[in-house]
């Protein structure tokens, strides 16, 4: 495979590789990132190397060529990493004070040593965890070491379009360390999590704060119960302060946005021009309780005019920014009774694209924050207002550009499950599909959920994805199950999803094996003639379609070609992607509510982007 490079890859800088702050919904001034250089070795034995292998750039994986390395970690191999940081004065700093060291994703299964003591262990190679390191750092230079062991597509975990071989619609698998890892100071009672529910129909906003390291206080609330014992909670006072953006005109005076230049980082508000006419809001409360606030003036959040609310939380020594929008989507029916997918109360037809989050040189991991800002913004200059995010999550500083950027997220789980049958959830399913036969979701072998374990997992981390990002305003449809891969029990994972978010629509299987739950009737349709079939209270998607290939002369990766329908040039993709999306639209009057294009760039074999995998060639406009 010739290796590829985006532009950002080619100027990367090893001193300073991802340094933005990781958490936008919960940021604070201590932030101490540990990006960079780390010695790295493979090993047969789950046993600390005596000599490293030599030096990888995190958080690029090793299979990446940007992390230096450019070897594959295999199932019965360990990785291990190693780094140092040094702290200054730390025995004088702690008294009142937790270090917490937070990683943003190790695929699949890690060990965590701070000088030779375990800190933590996590599994799932999507999610966010942490660990607080304050008794096990000391003052000066302190280790940092973590283990790693990758099944990747040979067991039941998570695993999104990673295959050890790799080919066709399936790609290079990835392991290890690829999202950030960092640290921060906190006090003793800190802030650890925020959310923010808008209720654009009242014209409030609630709000509620987690506190680690509280107080208990007795309380006389509740004495019915625990059998008419008192109830202990426990609590921390906090102020919230919110600010009322004025308005903002974009570069080319097109739109007004919340936000000064929409292509800017602007991690936070201290961090832009505030306008004069700036208001500000302040109530106090209690950690623990919904704190609900209204909002005067409401500014909806659309794709045109993503207004963004930035508040402040201070609980005691602790401070903490976050944000919120004013948005709501919902399935309503139209005139003709018809459901339509909605946003604020208006019909929207959300015109979408794949996107896998592959990158040539970063795998998983894009080379820059300045490129993934490039993918939603030229995302959105393609025609596109929607994105399906492909069972993959994102970095959630991609959340945040869109967030701030408009462009709505259908957030895929990640899959997982035993070896999938192909000749069953591929090919004959598709046939399936267009005829419009269906089966139950109850055959574990043939949808690869055998392990009880394995669908115990998927569960536990379908709940965990939604917690960490239904905080996200761009983000409007959970996606439970792609294509029967690992598919179980969609009617009580539905239920489920519901219970964590009911503020989001539900897909509950895109493509087939419907089970007549959730909002959307997911249709894909790669080979068939497009049509639609209309139902009384789900909306009707056609959740992937196109997937037209073509080769561009120098920006290929692979000999091997894969898609759905090839095209000799340029000139010859664009019109049947024209003529594709002229039969969408004439769909719409239908009960089409939505479409999702196969898919934003190339990868690998898979050559039916809109732009070429190193970003370089934009083939459909």
């Amino acid at each position: 495979m010739k290796q590829l490079y985006t532009r950002w890859g080619r100027n990367l800088d090893p001193q300073n590789v991802l340094q933005e702050y990781p958490r936008p919904l919960l940021k604070r001034g201590s932030y101490i990132n540990l990006n960079g250089y780390w010695d790295y070795a493979f090993t047969k034995e789950f046993k600390k190397p005596e000599q490293y292998d030599g030096q990888i750039l995190v958080p690029f994986s090793p299979e990446a060529v940007l992390s230096g390395v450019s070897r594959q970690l295999q199932p019965d191999e360990y990785l291990w990493y190693r780094r140092t940081f040094t702290l200054e004065k730390w025995a004088e700093q702690k008294t009142g004070r937790r270090l917490l060291l937070h990683f943003g994703a190790v695929d699949q299964a890690c060990v965590v040593y701070v000088n030779g003591q375990k800190a933590a262990r996590h599994t799932g190679g999507y999610l966010p965890f942490e660990a607080d390191i304050t008794a096990l750092v000391r003052d000066g230079e302190n280790e940092l070491t973590v283990a790693v062991k990758d099944l990747s597509d040979t067991s039941y975990h998570a695993r999104g379009k990673q295959r050890l071989d790799r080919g066709g619609m399936f790609y290079t698998a990835q392991s290890g360390i690829w999202q950030t890892v960092w640290m921060e100071i906190v006090p003793e009672n800190h802030i650890t999590n925020i959310e923010a529910e808008p209720d654009l129909g009242r014209s409030v906003v609630r709000i509620r704060v987690s506190a680690a390291g509280n107080r208990e206080i007795q309380t006389t609330e509740g004495k019915t119960c625990n059998g008419g014992m008192e109830e202990h909670k426990t609590e921390q006072p906090i102020t919230i302060q919110i600010r009322y953006p004025g308005l903002y005109m974009d570069r080319n005076d097109r739109a007004e946005i919340s936000i000064t230049d929409p292509t800017a980082d602007n991690d936070s508000p201290e961090s832009n021009h505030q306008p004069a006419d700036q208001q500000m809001c302040s109530i106090s409360g209690i950690t623990g309780d919904w704190i609900e606030v209204p909002i005067p003036d409401i500014r909806p959040w659309t794709c045109e005019t993503p207004y963004l609310y930035f508040f402040t939380v201070t609980m005691g020594e602790d401070r903490a920014e976050s944000y919120f929008a004013m948005r709501k989507f919902a399935i309503e029916k139209d005139e003709k009774g018809i459901p339509r997918i909605c946003l604020n109360g208006k019909v929207q037809f959300q015109n979408g694209v794949l996107d896998q989050g592959y990158w040539p040189d970063g795998l998983y991991t894009a080379p820059s924050d300045e490129a993934m800002i490039f993918d939603i913004t030229e995302m959105k200059k393609s025609g596109f207002n929607m994105v399906r995010k492909h069972i993959k999550i994102e970095p959630q500083r991609w959340y945040w550009h869109c967030d701030r950027l408009g462009l709505v997220v259908w957030q895929d789980m990640v899959n997982g499950g035993e070896a999938y049958q192909y000749w069953f959830v591929t090919y004959l399913a598709t046939v399936m599909s267009w005829r419009g036969i269906t089966i139950k979701d109850n055959h574990p072998w043939l949808l690869a959920r055998r392990d009880k374990a394995g669908r115990a997992e998927f569960v536990r981390e379908m709940k965990e994805t939604i917690r960490l990002l239904k905080g996200h305003p761009s983000i409007c449809t959970w996606v439970i199950f792609n294509e029967g891969w690992g598919q179980f029990q969609t009617k009580e994972l539905t239920r489920i999803a519901r219970e964590e978010d009911p503020t989001r629509l539900i897909d509950a299987a895109s493509g087939w094996f419907d089970q007549g739950c959730g909002d959307l009737q997911s249709v894909h349709n790669y080979f068939f003639k497009l049509k639609v079939r209309p139902e009384k209270e789900r909306a009707a998607v056609l959740s992937e379609i196109g997937g037209h290939t073509y080769r561009e002369p120098g920006h290929s990766a692979c000999e091997e070609l894969y898609g759905y329908g090839a095209c000799k040039d340029r000139g010859t993709l664009r019109k049947a992607y024209r003529e594709l999306m002229d039969k969408v639209r004439a769909l719409i009057p239908q009960g089409l509510c939505a479409s999702v294009y196969t898919q934003w760039t190339d990868i690998e074999e898979e050559i039916n982007g809109v732009y070429t995998w190193d970003r370089e060639v934009r083939k459909i406009f």
